[in-house]
């Protein structure tokens, strides 16, 4: 599904106009975004947690050449999903 699939299903599902579907869903990707560049956490009880993790520094190889590189340390973006997504997505609720 992509961005305008989404938008779709939002404004099927709730009755709103594909505009304030998109609205809607540019204001939820604007406000996680916004939280972790504060290195801050999203928690949506029952779908999952958004946050940021620490990614070390370490060496790598260049695929088409086999050279050695550094690979910089970084923050990354993690979404870690709640239990009952997980039994949804498994079937063992409904």
């Amino acid at each position: 599904m992509n961005k305008t699939e989404l938008v779709e299903a939002i404004a099927k599902q709730t009755g709103l106009t594909k505009a304030a579907s998109e609205k809607a869903v540019k204001a939820f990707t604007n406000a996680v975004t916004k939280e972790l560049k504060k290195k801050g956490k999203v928690q949506l009880v029952g779908f999952g947690t958004f946050e940021t993790s620490k990614r070390a520094a370490r060496t790598g190889k260049n695929p088409q050449t086999g050279a050695t590189i550094k690979i910089p340390a970084a923050t990354v973006p993690k979404f870690k999903a709640g239990k009952a997504l997980k039994d949804l997505v498994n079937g063992n609720k409904k």
